[in-house]
């Protein structure tokens, strides 16, 4: 090919790039998701042992073998017990004179804690970002950070210039599982509060939308309906995460009164603490009633291996999502 002097032709891009992809414990199923969806995404191992005091004695396998090699951690947080050993290794991997690194970290657990309300709380977000914002910089440069859907927008602004921060959604994949309804035309989209809708509603353009809201009557939050209509709709309440559930609960009550044929709910991250998502199995008539699907993602590995696939629970898996943001 002739090219002009004094000018520099645009490189043909390779097809995918290998990437070495390390994984927590917790996220060894969802790594072999990702691993299944791209034969150039090689898994590798790490010893997770612990020393007699129980504090972490890691090994990363091939460490030698890794130099010049694009790598990637698959990270949960969602279990804080486990949070050290993980920084231990995501501190060290970048250090092992690698071509990029990419930490994948589904959950951002201290996402919804990103504020101070008086003077002394503790915006835990800002520092588990600050934590992340100090992983060494790779050969490539800083590390790609990719988290779904992190509770509020302006948490990118508490990372500092060393990670690069991906916000990935999991939204795609609730709106394909909605087009295979039978129902599917029926559909309608539920926000359980302003926050909700600020945080998604650009992504349902062509669904009609309700609002829910909470309004404090004595010492009472009660949900009520704020705008939209619900009427002989199947209508689907969409949210970033799920604690204890009663927010849910309350609007799917509000959603019902107001004519729903039909209520299901999706998060992206079922937390569930203490086992609250089993207020929502269809143990008997009247749950079964309440939410027709529950669907959440694997965001948090623990909250999968405890639902298995208990009705109404269905895993929107983000496998194929993560294979395609490592090669970004």
């Amino acid at each position: 090919m002739a090219v002009e002097k004094g000018i520099v032709p645009t490189p043909i891009p390779n097809s995918k790039k290998h990437v070495n992809l390390f994984y927590s414990l917790d996220c060894e199923e969802l790594a072999l998701k990702v691993a299944a969806h791209c034969d150039r995404i090689i898994l590798q191992n790490i010893k997770w042992r612990s020393f007699a005091d129980g504090f972490p004695n890691i090994y990363i396998n091939n460490a030698e073998e890794l130099r010049g090699q694009h790598v990637a951690f698959l990270a949960s947080f969602s279990s804080p017990a486990h949070v050290f050993e993980q920084l231990s290794v995501i501190y060290a991997l970048p250090r092992l004179f690698v071509a990029s690194f990419t930490l994948v970290l589904p959950f951002f657990p201290t996402g919804s804690f990103e504020r101070m309300e008086e003077e002394g709380d503790v915006a835990t977000a800002f520092t588990l970002a600050r934590m992340l914002s100090n992983i060494p910089i790779s050969r490539g440069g800083p590390t790609s950070l990719v988290i779904y859907d992190i509770h509020a927008l302006q948490e990118r602004f508490y990372f500092g210039d060393e990670v690069l921060p991906l916000f990935e959604t999991g939204i795609p994949l609730l709106k394909q599982r909605l087009s295979q309804l039978p129902d599917a035309n029926n559909v309608v989209i539920a926000f359980p509060d302003d926050g909700a809708w600020k945080r998604f509603h650009k992504q349902f353009d062509n669904f009609s939308v309700v609002v829910c809201n909470k309004v404090r009557e004595g010492d009472k939050r009660i949900v009520r309906l704020k705008e939209g209509n619900a009427t002989g709709h199947h209508v689907v309440i969409v949210d970033d995460l799920v604690q204890s559930g009663g927010t849910l609960i309350e609007c799917q009550k509000v959603l019902a009164a107001h004519g729903a044929a039909k209520v299901s709910a999706y998060v992206t991250h079922g937390v569930f603490p203490n086992q609250s998502w089993e207020r929502f199995l269809h143990k008997n008539e009247s749950l079964e009633k309440a939410f027709a699907h529950f669907w959440i993602t694997d965001s948090c590995p623990l909250t999968v291996k405890a639902i298995g696939n208990k009705a109404p629970f269905e895993v929107l898996s983000l496998a194929g999502s993560i294979a395609n943001a490592l090669q970004i």
